[in-house]
């Protein structure tokens, strides 16, 4: 009878714990696909907003800009602040600010005001997807059960994007762009209610000084960074204001390296970045994001310039994509535990580039809709393959108190990714196009193919440098 009561009860706690880690997922992955969504819900939406609220046609990028500015240069040291003074304050502190940043932009009637609220919903997601990604890593333990959140966690993000384009064109067509602020609201108030009852708080049992000079010079540079890469691509890359920023960006990070050698409690300790899997992985990330970011660029400019579609019409489009990325999550993390995580990473790779390479013979005929279609979902479902096997790379082989800093610097290199692809793609395609002469169809299609060559040809480099650099456990073992 006792044995059948304890029997009873193991099993009860084993049901109710599983519950309880699935309540936990489902907030995180929640908050995750929010900013995602995010990202790219006003991108098409942009012209209308610069009507209703008064932004000049030069002006009208720093919507997205001052986004990717702090979403980006704040994502670190923010990671490395869970870490120290609790993942799920931080959490919370940066849901409430996604909250009241996104009325407060829905609410907005002139350009200040709403620039400041892009600019907290950049702070926000700088505080939130680090915290919520620790709190995923440090829920499960390393392996199957963890690769598989995060690749939950990877195809919801990687879905957001994608859905973000089609939500801001619905949105702008049937209500309000206005109703792309409004949504966050609610996700936000949802969010709020449940987390602070399934979220566990974990923090150091002493209060160590915070590294400011480490935390001034590491965003200030990735500021600068971000900030030279922009304007690159709003601009040109022989703006000087870009270069100038870049190159004060590389000193400050440099300024950040010797500060965190030096430092008795560094923000970021060196001995990490010195790891092989800390530093491949997050290189990993980075290149997985500014090749298929960049690509979705070149691919909507071929729809909208090109085939002469909508914007909605455009985004819909892309929808073959958003579906083969929310595939690769599911998969990525099985993939993995066949063959494990670098391996995958190589496969995932040449995969994509083998998907891209045909885009380079896209012409101005409609037809090659269907080839679009079916590359860009292949790629698509090897892209977040690569996506999974970099989070997995990029927090395996760390403690639990220094999660939050594993994942501030893999969400750093996502951000980062995002923002560079675009502009590095963007010049190359307009310098080809300057180099033909005047825009026509055919120009501009010249530039888009050899920019997609140069796309393939950084998914194949990152292949090769996958399998010559990075350890595998079993190397390790």
């Amino acid at each position: 009878m006792q044995n059948e009561r304890i029997r009873s009860d193991n099993l009860l706690n084993s049901v109710n714990g599983k519950v309880y880690n699935k309540t936990i997922v489902f907030v995180l992955l929640m908050a995750n696909f929010t900013l995602a969504v995010d990202f790219s819900v006003l991108n098409v939406a942009l012209p209308t907003i610069g009507k209703d609220v008064g932004f000049s046609l030069e002006h009208l990028q720093w919507i997205a800009t001052v986004y990717s500015l702090c979403a980006a240069g704040f994502t670190l040291f923010f990671g490395r602040i869970a870490d120290l003074f609790g993942r799920k304050r931080l959490f919370l502190i940066g849901i409430t600010l996604l909250g009241l940043s996104s009325l407060a932009g829905g609410l907005a009637e002139e350009p200040v005001l709403l620039l400041i609220a892009r600019a907290s919903q950049g702070l926000a997601t700088a505080i939130v997807t680090p915290a919520a990604l620790s709190l995923m890593t440090t829920s499960f333990p390393e392996g199957p059960q963890r690769d598989r959140v995060l690749g939950w966690n990877g195809a919801l993000m990687a879905a957001g994007f994608t859905t973000g384009a089609i939500l801001g064109g619905i949105l702008t067509s049937v209500l309000s762009w206005r109703w792309a602020f409004f949504i966050n609201v609610f996700v936000a108030i949802a969010v709020i209610l449940i987390a602070p009852f399934v979220l566990k708080e974990s923090k150091l049992n002493y209060r160590p000084k915070v590294d400011f000079l480490g935390a001034i010079t590491v965003t200030a540079g990735l500021l600068a960074i971000v900030y030279g890469f922009t304007t690159a691509g709003t601009t040109s890359w022989s703006d000087r204001s870009a270069w100038g920023s870049l190159i004060i960006g590389a000193v400050l990070l440099l300024m950040f390296w010797f500060t965190e050698k030096y430092t008795p409690q560094p923000l970021v300790p060196i001995s990490i970045l010195k790891q092989g899997n800390i530093v491949w992985g997050n290189f990993t990330g980075l290149l997985a994001f500014i090749t298929e970011t960049s690509l979705v660029f070149l691919l909507t400019l071929y729809l909208q310039d090109v085939l002469g579609y909508t914007p909605l019409s455009a985004g819909l489009s892309l929808t073959a994509l958003g579906v083969g990325t929310i595939i690769g999550g599911v998969i990525g993390p099985r993939i993995i535990n066949l063959i494990g995580a670098k391996h995958a990473i190589i496969v995932a790779f040449v995969v994509q580039a083998a998907a891209t390479f045909p885009l380079v013979f896209l012409n101005v005929g409609s037809g090659w809709l269907i080839l679009l279609l079916v590359v860009t979902f292949i790629g698509g479902v090897a892209n977040l393959a690569a996506i999974v096997g970099f989070m997995v790379t990029a927090t395996s082989g760390l403690p639990d108190h220094e999660q939050g800093l594993a994942t501030g610097l893999a969400t750093m290199s996502q951000q980062i990714g995002i923002t560079m692809g675009i502009p590095i793609m963007s010049a190359i395609a307009t310098a080809r196009m300057n180099i033909l002469g005047h825009q026509t169809k055919m120009t501009i299609l010249s530039g888009i193919s050899l920019a997609i060559v140069i796309n393939t040809a950084l998914c194949i480099l990152t292949a090769l440098l996958i399998a010559l650099f990075l350890r595998s456990k079993s190397q390790d073992n």
